[in-house]
């Protein structure tokens, strides 16, 4: 008896007992439940022990605890006069210092202070990084004296002029400046002059007058005095000075208010 044909053989093959098709139901395919292992379980409650055992660490232990704080870059201010100021508690935990409010505490109480940077030294200090202004110029009042930095900030008050700091004369009262601009803007006028003077005419500097916003003076060692007129041009300036002081060695009078066109005299 002849066996089955090659398409019947095929046919059969790819239809199969019945008994090997999966039954479709219509519904979506289901990711098999993977249960939840004991492993699984310790490692989460180990992440729970290790979280709370930091964060019991950095308060309620005694181990990152302030112990000591220090304080560095003073010059004219004492470590003990920033550590009054500072005032912080020993004994507190170290992550609870507010490192900002310090700092924003420090520049308020000691105003010499320009910039200060409280840093965490674990597991015990607290350091004070201080960074002092330093004065461009002096205000003369009275026996005393102003001390003025860069940014035309009046930050002390000293019985001894520091030496090698020149003066400034606000002599703008009568000036139509001062009640336009203010003196604030008038001493700024001063000090951006002052701080953009090369060092060979800086070192020599001795006082900045201020009459009105554009006639400024400055006043150089022995006895000799230089017409800057406005704060403007301040590069140009200089060096037309350089030069003048080069040329005419023993002139006692220059006037670059023009760097175009400077002059010097004798007297």
């Amino acid at each position: 008896m002849a066996g089955p044909t090659t398409r019947e053989r095929g046919t059969k093959e790819q239809s199969g007992p019945a008994t090997d098709r999966a039954p479709r139901t219509g519904r979506p395919g289901r990711f098999p439940r993977i249960p939840v292992g004991r492993p699984v379980v310790l490692l989460l409650a180990l992440a729970i022990l290790l979280a709370g055992g930091g964060v019991w660490a950095l308060y309620g232990s005694n181990w990152l605890r302030v112990e000591h704080v220090s304080t560095t870059g003073t010059r004219v201010l004492t470590a003990e006069e920033v550590l009054a100021a500072a005032h912080v508690p020993t004994g507190v935990p170290m992550i609870s210092v507010d490192t900002g409010a310090l700092e924003d505490r420090l520049r308020k109480e000691l105003p010499r202070i320009d910039t200060i940077d409280v840093v965490r030294s674990w597991p015990n200090g607290i350091g004070l990084k201080v960074t002092e202004r330093k004065p461009v110029l002096l205000i003369e009042k009275g026996a005393k004296f102003i001390e003025v930095d860069h940014q035309g900030v009046r930050f002390a008050t000293v019985t001894k002029a520091p030496a090698g700091v020149p003066r400034l004369e606000l002599a703008a009262q009568r000036s139509p400046s001062l009640r336009r601009f203010g003196e604030q803007r008038l001493l700024d006028e001063a000090v951006r002059v002052a701080g953009e003077l090369p060092s060979a005419l800086a070192r020599n500097l001795a006082a900045v007058k201020v009459t009105s916003f554009d006639s400024i003076t400055l006043e150089l060692t022995r006895d000799r005095s230089v017409f800057w007129g406005s704060g403007e041009d301040n590069a140009a300036k200089s060096r037309a000075l350089l030069a003048l002081m080069k040329a005419v060695p023993d002139a006692g009078h220059f006037d670059v208010s023009a760097p175009g066109a400077p002059a010097a005299r004798a007297s």
